[in-house]
């Protein structure tokens, strides 16, 4: 029943209860974004996987969080239960079949799929700000952060160059202040313990490398279908926050690294945002205004971003306009607000004068839902109601068995399953501060038998960090080794040495700046 370049969604019904018509989303419009909401248990899982099925057996790969445990049958032959071929012959699916769909699982923790980092600098400031629910001073803190990491050559990886980043800074806060504007103590000290409960509540996992490629939640299977990413995300829900910023974060990863292709015959990727109020609660005004700008410019990318949520309302107007495909299943209208709610999806839908669509949404069933999808030159149908189609793949969750077994032979086995801790902002500052120290004390020695200071002690061209000597580069022999530091306070002459350093360095600070998304550049 599918038509060339279309996805099935279902068949809708006439008010005799007889078969209308086939519901299709055209997959030339799949990266025109969509929307699926509906109260607890009207079936919202269900669409979900059938789309991700239809995407992957048209060759897009697709990336969806699991937050019960659910979707992970997708990687499982359906089996041939009575409702399910009920719902077949219902909607006229005749040549409805079962198969298992190729499947990589993915788990920051690393318990039900392979692990899934980003590094400090990847993040970016807004974002790790908004992690860590900052306020605005330690918002500013940590902007100064990256720019400090950034000029001095220093990568922040995960979360321990994070800290002793920070604890350096304290230590020159009053320097760095004259350098790039007022550190305060008290708000490091406040960073400071923001990471400590980052790292209780398991957000240590998610930093460091190896860091996820792109291109891993973007491959085909050999039989052509797309790969059918999916993140576990019980465990990550219990941090709302992190599972919030960790998709945006990919979201706009995808925004950065991905070309151009204007409007393609099929999307590249179609992402499912499971709960996707938890990316609008409280979120700053600046974060939201990103977040549609990155849903309005990432069509053009070929990349479909489908919102999963139980209630119209969570999702912002801004965003909601460009929401073109939507599958409406119940709304309870019992509180002023979910009769809002339901008004608002009802007015949402091109009318269809077969029905009240407002009545109608808070009388479908299980399984059954409101359609309209984006059709000819990419107007919205009229809103149909849809008896959505069953499953190929099996409806429930895999064994732990089952799932270890597609794990064992995952395209990506063994690339992101060890951690590397290469050398990074801890080991560099660590080595610094003990090559100053021990400078400091050879220098106190030699005045003391007043010698002569050795040869080659002066300065050297390059961003210099207050009593580390000269740093900032990235990628030369003397990257990690500090230059001796001079006994007295040295204040004036050192906010000289930095100011002449900046026309100095300018061209090699271009090229060692640490790449971030489009979100983690915002306020540097």
């Amino acid at each position: 029943m599918d038509e060339t370049g279309k996805l099935f969604i279902g068949g809708s019904r006439n008010p005799d209860d007889s078969l209308n018509k086939a519901e299709y989303l055209d997959l030339k419009f799949g990266n025109r974004h969509g929307l699926i909401t509906g109260a607890t248990g009207t079936g919202k899982t269900v669409t979900l996987q059938i789309l991700a099925e239809g995407f992957s057996k048209a060759g897009v790969p697709v990336f969806a969080a699991d937050i019960k445990g659910d979707l992970s049958g997708v990687a499982a032959k359906g089996e041939p239960k009575d409702f399910l071929l009920k719902r077949a012959e219902q909607i006229g699916l005749a040549d409805y079949e079962f198969e298992q769909f190729p499947v990589i699982f993915w788990d920051l923790f690393g318990e039900k799929g392979h692990r899934v980092r980003t590094t400090i600098a990847e993040m970016g400031p807004l974002l790790l700000s908004r992690l860590m629910d900052a306020s605005e001073p330690q918002e500013g803190v940590i902007n100064i952060a990256f720019k400090i990491a950034d000029k001095a050559g220093l990568p922040l990886l995960d979360l321990k160059d994070f800290a002793s980043l920070l604890n350096y800074m304290a230590e020159n806060s009053g320097e760095l202040s004259s350098q790039f504007g007022l550190i305060s103590k008290t708000s490091v000290a406040s960073i400071q313990r923001g990471l400590l409960v980052l790292e209780q509540q398991g957000a240590e996992h998610f930093f460091g490398e190896p860091a996820l490629k792109i291109s891993d939640i973007m491959r085909t299977a050999n039989n052509g279908y797309g790969q059918i990413s999916v993140l576990a995300a019980d465990k990550l829900m219990m941090n709302p926050r992190l599972y919030a910023t960790f998709l945006l974060w990919l979201l706009s990863e995808l925004f950065e690294e991905l070309p151009e292709v204007g409007d393609p015959d099929k999307p590249k990727l179609v992402f499912f945002f499971d709960e996707a109020h938890l990316l609008f609660n409280d979120a700053p005004k600046v974060l939201t205004e990103r977040v549609e700008q990155v849903v309005r410019l990432i069509r053009s990318k070929g990349v479909g971003v489908y919102f999963v949520t139980q209630n119209p309302l969570d999702v912002p107007e801004t965003v909601l306009a460009q929401l073109g495909n939507r599958v409406q299943h119940a709304l309870r209208a019992y509180t002023p607000r979910e009769q809002k709610a339901v008004r608002t999806a009802a007015d949402t839908f091109r009318p269809n004068p077969a029905f009240d669509c407002a009545e109608a949404i808070t009388n479908l069933g299980t399984g059954e839902a409101l359609v309209s999808t984006l059709e000819g030159k990419g107007a919205p149908s009229m809103v149909e109601r849809t008896l959505i189609r069953p499953p190929s793949g099996r409806i429930g969750a895999l064994t732990d068995q089952e799932r270890q077994a597609v794990i064992d032979k995952s395209p990506v086995l063994g690339l992101y399953d060890e951690d590397v801790d290469r050398e990074s902002a801890f080991e560099i500052l660590a080595a610094r501060a003990k090559q100053a120290a021990d400078a400091a004390a050879a220098k106190k020695a030699q005045d003391e038998l007043q010698t002569a200071p050795p040869a080659g002690s002066g300065e050297t061209g390059g961003w210099t960090l207050p009593g580390f000597g000269t740093g900032g580069d990235d990628g030369g022999s003397d990257r990690g080794r500090a230059q001796p530091r001079r006994t007295g306070y040295q204040r004036e002459t050192v906010v000289e040495a930095a100011m002449k350093s900046v026309a100095r360095t300018v061209a090699t600070q271009v090229g060692r700046a640490l790449v971030r998304g489009i979100l983690g550049s915002l306020k540097r």
